[in-house]
């Protein structure tokens, strides 16, 4: 069964939108298997667009499954994911978390949508 084996440990970097994790963040996933996010990745938790109405709705409700997604991303993340399973594990930790439906299709479509200009850009020991 899916589950977060661990709390998400962060603190603010010197801006606003980057945050470091202070240890590991582990996810067991049905998808991948164990996913360990290693301590000092850095994330900018959910990028939801500052439109008022869509911020609203989606900001600031996924922390856990964002850091995970972000990391996913990664060109080389262990286990490498592709850009679908990425995206799944993404909708799997937030169905485990108990996101709404609403919350969770919504932003699942979002990453689905948007994030392939994201995918494997980045290693895991960038910085943001």
């Amino acid at each position: 069964m899916s589950e977060f084996l661990s709390e998400l440990d962060v603190r603010l970097l010197d801006s606003d939108k980057i945050w470091i994790l202070d240890s590991p963040l582990i996810y067991r996933s049905d998808l991948l298997g164990m996913v360990t996010v290693p301590e000092g990745f850095q994330s900018d938790f959910a990028s939801v667009p500052r439109l008022p109405i869509v911020y609203t709705f989606f900001g600031d409700r996924a922390h856990r499954e964002s850091v995970l997604h972000d990391y996913l991303y990664c060109k080389d993340s262990i286990p490498l994911a592709t850009y679908g399973q990425a995206n799944k594990v993404f909708l799997e930790a937030m169905t485990v978390r108990g996101k709404s439906l609403f919350v969770r299709k919504a932003m699942y479509w979002g990453v689905c949508i948007g994030g392939f200009t994201h995918y494997h850009k980045k290693c895991v020991g960038d910085k943001l």
